[in-house]
Formats: C-alpha cells, structure tokens, sequence
C-alpha cells in the first residue's frame, strides 16, 4: 500500500474515480512529463495499472489488484466506484463511454487543482434519506457532489436523471450546477435543466442555507474556443443543444487548465471575489442608475464599465447588446486568457481593461 499522500495514491484514486484516465491530462496532475512517465512505468511493473489505446484514444485503467488494495486502505472512499456494475468498474470500450469518463478527470482535476473536495470520504453524505440537519455548515463549504450521489436519496432524483449535470458544487453564497462541455456544444434539454434547478433549490433550502439558495451555473470546457461556441450557440437544427436560456439566471464558463483552475477558486469564495471587485471598481466612478445597461461603474469619459471575469455568459451579452442599442461605448474587465474570445464575439466598441493572470496569481492568491 502507499501513503494517502504520495503521488502514486492520487495518480491511482484519480484513476478509479474516472474508470479511465486520460493519458493527455497527466501533466495536469503530475506536472513534470519525464516523472510522470516513470510513475506510469512503476505501477505497470508492479500491475497495478494498464494502458488501454483504442480508436486512437490512449487512458490508463486499474487492474483488478489495484481496486482491490484502494478498496481494502479506503473502502468508503473508493466503494462507489469500484464495486458492482458502475461504468467506472466495469469500463466500456465505446468511444463516447469513454469520452465521458475522460470528460470527468478533466473536470476533477479542476477541482482538484481549486482545493474543492469531491471524495466520499472528505464530506457528508446530504444526498440520502434520513439525513440529519446540521451536519453541514457554511464552514465546510465549498464542496462538490456528484450526480452519482443524488441518486441516494431515492425515487425523487428519477426527475433529475436526464441532467447534463456531473453535479452540484455548493459554495457560501450559492449552488453551481456544474457541467462539462468537452470541446463542442453539449447536448440540452430546457425542462430538465429548469427540473434540476427547481430541485437543488427545494433540497437545499435551509440545509446547509438560509432558504431557498441562488442557483447557478458552471459550464467547464476544453478551451476558451468552446466558450466561443457556447457564446453563439443557437441550439442547433433540431435545437437540442445548449442556448444559453432561462434554466440559469447565470452561467460561467471556465476551461479545464490551468487559467480555469484560478476562475474556479474565485467563484467558490466570495469574499475573495468581492476584494477583487472593490480592487477593480476603485479607480471607476459609481454606477449611474439612470443608464439603462447592466455595468458596475462608469470611466473617466462616463463609459459604462462591467467586470466580465467571472465570464457569465447571459452578463456579457446584455452588455454587448446594450452597447449597440443605445450606440455606447464601454469597459470590459477580464481576464487576459479571455481576451481574445471575448474579441471574436462581441460586436461592440469595447475597450478591454486586462488583468494580468500570473501577476494576479502571485499578488493576490500569493501563489508561486
């Protein structure tokens, strides 16, 4: 057995919480690709992991020994995904079987990477019946639940089964249905996303919040190209695919890198969010309430300015639309990684105040 800490432990439970990890994202979680390669080498020689390469796809899988030595040091942790007949136990060979499960380690390396616990083990157990009151408060927060999970609580989550959701990530001031949307437009069904919503709502009311909770979405993507997508997206021929609708009242967008890993952290901590806004807005003049498009402070020339580095999709388009209708121009505060979609897609005279994501990594999260 290896320690819960070292690198051969998460690369293996990251396996076993996927079925199959893509080959493509072990820099992500083991960052350099010589030391990464090595530990991919040990664990074949000791069998305790495979490489499965079909249909020019290439991931890694347990072996049965592996799921039986992560069973016997942490069977709480690991049951659910290595027991019975769920598709991370007993993995299939189609290639959209596998393009979800590699969609989930995208995703959970983002939240991995954003400090956020997902295992069983790290969190309790909400989505049940008969759970108890008060064994969840606002300082355990932000924690992530997976759709796998609802299904715990019996017939009522059958309303829910049709989501595109991976789950719910609850943070302080709200919940975040959370999705993947792969490097394409994901499939979307208006009523059962409005189902999803209405239903977080009523099974978090008063537990962990104060009533009814705000809802929220987070659509995770390969790259700020797929954000572009989401941003035009019409729903398609037979208008089956994701439109930027009513089920939310906001939807963000972050890539699963690096960049995404920063946005993520800020979305679930909104003291931090509010410090950067007050950083941001204090060399603005006040909102005018008189000027009838949404923003959070007006320039020196009396421009309406908005920050956009949240990147919720509905907010960015009011904008843009409100600029043209009412022939103004404007102030968009972002993220540099954002840019240059943020280009592509608005059609409006916008003038882009930058912030520099490294120099923010290291003055205002005081990372390396």
């Amino acid at each position: 057995m290896y320690p819960s800490t070292s690198q051969k432990y998460r690369l293996l439970e990251m396996v076993a919480l996927c079925g199959e990890f893509p080959a493509d994202q072990l820099t992500r979680l083991i960052p350099s690709p010589s030391y990464g390669e090595k530990l991919i080498t040990e664990l074949k020689a000791q069998k305790l992991l495979r490489t499965h390469y079909r249909d020019h796809l290439r991931g890694y899988r347990l072996t049965g020994r592996a799921k039986q030595m992560l069973l016997a040091q942490n069977p709480e942790r690991f049951r659910d995904f290595l027991t019975g007949n769920t598709e991370t136990n007993q993995v299939r060979s189609e290639v959209t079987r596998r393009l979800r499960l590699y969609q989930k380690a995208e995703t959970y390396l983002t939240l991995l990477s954003a400090g956020i616990p997902f295992f069983a083990d790290q969190k309790p157990d909400i989505f049940r019946e008969g759970r108890e009151a008060g064994i969840l408060s606002m300082g355990n927060l932000p924690l992530f639940y997976s759709s796998r999970e609802f299904k715990h609580i019996g017939p009522e989550a059958t309303k829910i089964r049709n989501s595109r959701s991976m789950g719910v990530l609850l943070a302080p001031h709200c919940a975040y249905a959370l999705y993947n949307t792969g490097d394409h437009v994901l499939k979307w069904e208006y009523r059962t996303e409005v189902r999803l919503n209405a239903f977080l709502q009523h099974y978090l009311q008063d537990f962990p919040y104060t009533g009814h909770p705000k809802v929220r979405a987070i659509l995770t993507g390969k790259d700020m190209d797929t954000a572009y997508q989401l941003l035009t997206s019409t729903g398609g021929y037979k208008k089956s695919l994701f439109v930027a609708d009513t089920s939310y009242e906001h939807f963000h967008y972050l890539p699963n890198t690096t960049e995404g890993e920063t946005l993520l952290k800020l979305l679930v901590r909104p003291r931090l969010m509010k410090q950067l806004d007050q950083l941001l807005l204090s060399d603005l003049g006040s909102r005018q309430p008189n000027l009838p498009i949404d923003h959070d402070g007006v320039d020196a020339s009396g421009n309406p300015a908005v920050l956009a580095y949240d990147f919720d999709l509905h907010r960015i388009n009011r904008f843009n639309t409100g600029l043209n209708v009412y022939g103004r121009k404007g102030v968009m505060i972002c993220f540099d990684f954002q840019i240059p979609c943020l280009k592509r897609y608005l059609t409006a005279d916008i003038r882009f105040s930058s912030i520099d994501l490294s120099k923010f990594r290291k003055g205002f999260l005081h990372e390396p």
